[in-house]
Parts: structure tokens; sequence; C-alpha cells
């Protein structure tokens, strides 16, 4: 009871609410080289950024599907910005040197990052769909679950090109109804559609908001593949991953994935 309002409350504790007991007990190091702890709680860090952003990124999905594209801009415009942290959170690992990593790189046994499953969700959600990732995680079947069905579901871009359809945009049928396991090929009315849509500079046209929104979910996305991609070149050079593999090639290879595809190449057309 608060002694000058009369209203009556519960007081929660910081620590309580964040859980910050919990979260400051997770740093557990395989060595007892200082950097390692570094290297463990900025992946820590970088999990809950994938676990986040892919919140946000569902949360726009829930908009997209009932033709709320008004409301889907908060969540995407919030994935952006938690995007542009995680991209922030590799600073921290820019002191490490080929010597500093290979001092606590043994201990991490076949730990990888490529192997976390937040971020093949992450991927999955904006479009990146490739089944045979899911096989490493067989061996959580929950885990392997919970993947196989994000890869069959809608990705955000299935969503927005659905959400085209709907106003009106000549949209094949075979995009609609297609089989998510499968990366989505770009399309030449995909990339019409989206050419009208950027050329339309009204400021009620909601769809061109969704697209600038969208935009920039894919760019930062793009800078965090090329963060990533400088890191390793920092710290292991050609050397292949602790996961098996080929290191600087196979981030290299990802790269060349294209978010949103026909958002960018609709640009030619404006």
């Amino acid at each position: 009871m608060d002694s000058t309002t009369g209203v009556a409350y519960d007081r929660v504790p910081y620590d309580r609410y964040v859980h910050a007991g919990t979260l400051h007990r997770l740093q557990q190091t395989n060595t007892d080289d200082p950097g390692e702890m570094s290297f463990l709680m900025i992946s820590q860090i970088m999990e809950l950024y994938f676990n986040l952003i892919d919140f946000e990124l569902r949360e726009a999905q829930r908009a997209l599907r009932t033709d709320e594209v008004w409301e889907s801009l908060a969540p995407l415009r919030r994935a952006a910005l938690h995007l542009d942290g995680l991209n922030a959170s590799w600073q921290g690992l820019r002191w490490m040197s080929p010597a500093d990593f290979n001092r606590f790189r043994a201990n991490l046994g076949d730990a990888s990052g490529m192997q976390s499953a937040m971020y093949r969700h992450l991927e999955f959600r904006l479009g990146l769909k490739t089944a045979s990732l899911t096989r490493p995680h067989r061996v959580d079947p929950e885990q392997h679950d919970a993947l196989q069905r994000t890869l069959a579901e809608p990705s955000v871009w299935d969503d927005a090109i659905a959400a085209l359809a709907r106003r009106g945009y000549d949209i094949p049928a075979t995009l609609l109804e297609r089989d998510h396991t499968v990366e989505h090929e770009p399309d030449p009315a995909v990339e019409a559609a989206w050419a009208d849509v950027l050329a339309d500079t009204a400021p009620d046209n909601h769809l061109r908001l969704l697209a600038d929104a969208l935009t920039e979910v894919a760019e930062q996305f793009s800078e965090w593949r090329y963060r990533h991609l400088g890191a390793v070149r920092r710290a292991m050079g050609a050397k292949s991953g602790t996961g098996g593999t080929n290191g600087i090639g196979w981030l290299e290879q990802s790269m060349n994935r294209v978010v949103f595809p026909e958002l960018w190449s609709a640009r030619t057309h404006v």
C-alpha cells in the first residue's frame, strides 16, 4: 500500500524482474584464460539478441497475416534497432588476435556459433531456408522439432508478398501456395509489385513504409554477416571452423544469399 495514494501494489525488485542472479551465474568458462570470459559473455549476449529479433519478426508476421500492415511496422523497426545492437556486440571482440583465440579455442571442442538454434530460427524467419541445417540439432528432439516448424512456416518475406496480393497486386498463386521449406526464388511479378510500391510516395502508402522497414532489417542483417566474417578473419584467418565448417568460405557463401531479394532488384525499375 502506498501511504500517499492509498494504492496497493506489489513491488518487484529489479534483480528478480530481470533474473540478474541467474544471468550472472551463466558465465562458466572452460579455461582460466581471461579472454574466454569476453568470448563467452558476448556470445551469450548475441544469443539473447537473436531471440529478441526473432520475437519481433514473429510479431510483425502476426500483423501481416491479418493484413494489418501499419501494425507490422513497429516490430520491424524495433527488430532493425535490435540488429544494430547485435552488430555493435562485435566491438567487444575486436581485441582478439589468433594468438588470443588459440589460448582457449582447443577447449571449445566442437562448439561453434553456426550450431546456434536461435540463429537458425532467425535465418529461416528471414527466408534463408536450408533444410539440411536442421540436422545438427537432431540430438535435441525438442529443439529439432521447433526448427522444423519454423522451416515449414512462411517467412517474413512470404508474408509481405501475401500482403501485396491481398492489396490487389498480381502475385502468382504458385508463390502464395508453395512449399515453404524451400527458399523463395526471385520472381518478376513480385519485383514489379515492389517497384510500383516504391514509386508511390504518398504519405499514406503503408506498403512503401513496409518496404522501408524491411529494407532496414535486411541491411542490418547483412551488416551482421559482414561483421561476423571480419571477426573470423581477424581471430583465425582461413582455418576451419570449430564446428567443422570451412570457416571463411562458409561465411562468404552465406553472404551471397540475399534477404528479401526483389526488394532490392525492384529499385532498378523505379
